[in-house]
């Protein structure tokens, strides 16, 4: 088989050539081509490092002994193959000569090769332990599944300098060695004589479809006063690699400059050249390429059902004592509250809709990356003064032409825990988008991130239609809980039909009177809510069978896409009204909006009947819930609902990430 470097010679009679010949590849040579007139055989002789084949006929016959005296009939077509089992020492250490004879035996001319044998490997950690092993066999291609291989880049969307303006890859200097943990270790590994031969040279490049794709740097002086040169990416594409002869190792440092996207599937590749020129004033040429494939990890959403990390919530100045409950929450949950003050959230609460935390993960490093939804309101500087930094990255996606709707917040942006949907698995979870109904002309999230999101592959995202809502986030009507079963978590709905169901209950017992809204709550224009006023409210009734329809034909999506059955969902009672576009808003506030944080959910208090000392939609949700929860109602009506927000759209979570690796699955 042919070897990447295979070449041909032409040999001359009377003449002694020179060659390099790299490890692992073949020389081949026309014998019949150079032989003289009058030649009927020839013979071979060579120094012991030299394996040569003889080919006549398109077979291949191992050559003879270095030294002996074997003949071949010179029959046209006859080829020879040499290649050097071990590299040189000094050039020109490896010798060849072909002898020629006449009808009767008698020599008539000789025709010589002088090979220097060099050793070269551009390698990766192609088998994705985190160590870069010796000319993997699979380092030019990437294949997914645990069987799989392939080299995995960082996209180095950090900062691990204060004092620089740009995130790490737009920045072709590099400060301090934190800044190369993020990236993939690449070695040059070279064997030969001290030094090449005249008229030889090896170059590293990228294909200018990479250039804005890839960074590689170089460390100079690896001993003292290192310094760390970036070699290609961008503008650079291709570097002359110095040859240091004897034994060698380079070390490289790459990096992604972009997360994979609708125009960028996330592989780069890297090429290594060795070149040769023929002669003074003639362009080099390629006798030897190896080539490097890697994989620009993905960024990774995190859903509920992770352990949470830190809680970040807006301080305003109406929301002091929610604040104080979220704390109390966090506490229990063991994680950390981050408060964002008002120099910058500019008077914008709705925390979740700014940004979405996710990750990026290879074989040597992990860390958390936020991605910065294009609405921009008064919290647009957050992600990048509060949590970029180092080992803290941010991607966002901003649309040219679209026009920003209140579907690109990322309230309307969710992932489910790992589901199983007729055999296939989804060991990450499924990204979930609320858009319109497909056959109207509806709101939908802007490409640029539908784009995005669908590009990293690992969590194959689904629409789903939340245009009904007047926010139209799908946070208002869906959420998932962790669970200690087999299962491992719930789906949780908004369900009208389950509160009518529970008020035509309490009315049967006789509690049709029972107060909704009793205590701080003023966010109603009527004078005083009962349960027999909400049943005998045709028109509501109406509006909430409509508004149960929207969300069933989302509750038979989500059964065939995620692989759920009706034990998998819960139902927790909601109702909803329509505003004068007629869309739908919540009548009270919605518990399915709230803040997950392992076993501790934070649910916005919904100000339902008092029966019995106790409102019954808070009774009825904790009967419904699986017992390893703990539920704790938070008054958010002031500060949140009233604005047409819950619990959750004032709140956002950074969670831990996925212990599975990516890379084992197969999309």
């Amino acid at each position: 088989a042919e070897m990447p470097g295979d070449r041909t010679l032409r040999l001359q009679h009377g003449n002694r050539i020179e060659a390099l010949c790299v490890l692992g590849t073949h020389i081949s040579a026309d014998v019949y081509g150079a032989a003289p007139a009058g030649a009927v055989s020839f013979g071979v002789k060579h120094t012991e490092g030299v394996r040569v084949e003889v080919v006549r006929q398109g077979q291949a016959e191992v050559g003879s002994a270095p030294s002996s005296g074997t003949r071949w009939p010179l029959d046209k077509g006859t080829v020879l193959r040499f290649s050097v089992s071990r590299a040189s020492t000094e050039v020109n250490d490896n010798k060849v000569t072909v002898s020629f004879y006449a009808e009767g035996g008698q020599p008539i001319n000789q025709a010589g090769v002088f090979l220097t044998g060099i050793g070269i490997s551009l390698d990766v950690d192609a088998d994705q332990d985190g160590v870069v092993e010796k000319n993997n066999p699979n380092k030019a291609s990437w294949t997914w599944g645990p069987e799989g291989h392939g080299a995995i880049l960082l996209l180095s969307c950090d900062k691990e300098s204060p004092f620089t303006p740009a995130l790490d890859c737009n920045d072709e200097r590099v400060f301090n060695k934190e800044d190369l943990l993020d990236m993939s270790q690449m070695v040059l590994r070279t064997e030969g004589p001290q030094h090449l031969p005249r008229g030889y040279e090896i170059v590293l490049y990228i294909p200018i479809s990479d250039a804005d794709k890839v960074g590689v740097f170089y460390v100079q002086n690896p001993f003292f006063r290192q310094r760390y040169v970036h070699v290609l990416g961008q503008r650079k594409l291709y570097h002359s690699v110095q040859y240091t002869g004897g034994t060698a190792e380079l070390d490289f440092f790459v990096e992604g400059l972009r997360f994979p996207d609708d125009t960028f599937s996330g592989l780069v590749s890297i090429h290594l050249s060795l070149l040769e020129t023929l002669a003074e004033g003639i362009p080099h040429t390629p006798i030897f390429t190896d080539t490097v494939v890697f994989r620009v990890a993905p960024w990774i959403m995190t859903p509920n059902t992770l352990a949470p990390v830190n809680v970040f919530v807006c301080s305003m100045k109406d929301n002091y004592l929610f604040i104080k409950e979220i704390k109390n929450l966090a506490n229990k949950a063991g994680c950390e509250l981050k408060a964002c003050f008002g120099y910058v959230n500019r008077g914008d609460r709705w925390m979740q809709d700014e940004i979405e935390f996710g990750y990026t993960h290879a074989p040597h490093k992990s860390f958390p990356v936020v991605l910065d939804s294009p609405r921009d309101g008064g919290l647009e500087q957050f992600p990048i003064k509060e949590l970029l930094g180092p080992d803290f990255g941010y991607v966002s996606r901003e649309p040219l032409f679209e026009a920003i709707t209140s579907l690109d917040s990322f309230g309307n942006l969710e992932v489910s825990p790992p589901v199983t949907v007729a055999g296939k698995e989804y060991p990450l979870g499924r990204i979930l988008i609320g858009s319109s109904f497909p056959i109207s002309a509806g709101r939908r999230m802007t490409r640029v991130v539908r784009d995005f999101l669908y590009a990293q592959q690992v969590q194959a995202p689904m629409e789903l239609y939340s245009d009904w809502l007047a926010v139209g986030h799908i946070s208002e009507f869906i959420t998932f809980v962790p669970t200690s079963d087999t299962k491992r978590f719930r789906m949780l709905m908004a369900s009208p039909a389950a509160c009518y169901k529970l008020f035509q209950e309490k009315q049967k017992e006789g509690q049709g009177e029972a107060t909704m809204f009793k205590g701080r709550y003023s966010g109603t224009d009527t004078k005083r809510v009962t349960i027999n006023k909400v049943l005998s409210s045709n028109i509501l009734v109406q509006q909430n069978q409509y508004v149960q329809c929207c969300i069933d034909w989302n509750r038979d999506v989500l059964k065939k896409e995620l692989g759920l059955m009706e034990e998998d969902i819960v139902d927790l009672p909601a109702l909803f009204k329509l505003d004068k576009q007629g869309k739908a808003v919540p009548y009270f506030p919605n518990m399915v909006t709230m803040i997950v944080l392992a076993k501790d959910l934070g649910i916005p208090k919904p100000f339902g009947p008092v029966v019995g000392g106790e409102c019954c939609l808070e009774r009825r949700t904790r009967s419904l819930l699986p017992l390893v929860l703990r539920c704790r109602f938070l008054e958010d009506v002031a500060s949140y609902h009233g604005r047409l927000g819950e619990v959750r759209c004032g709140t956002n979570v950074q969670r831990r990430p996925f212990a599975f690796k990516w890379w084992h699955m197969t999309p």
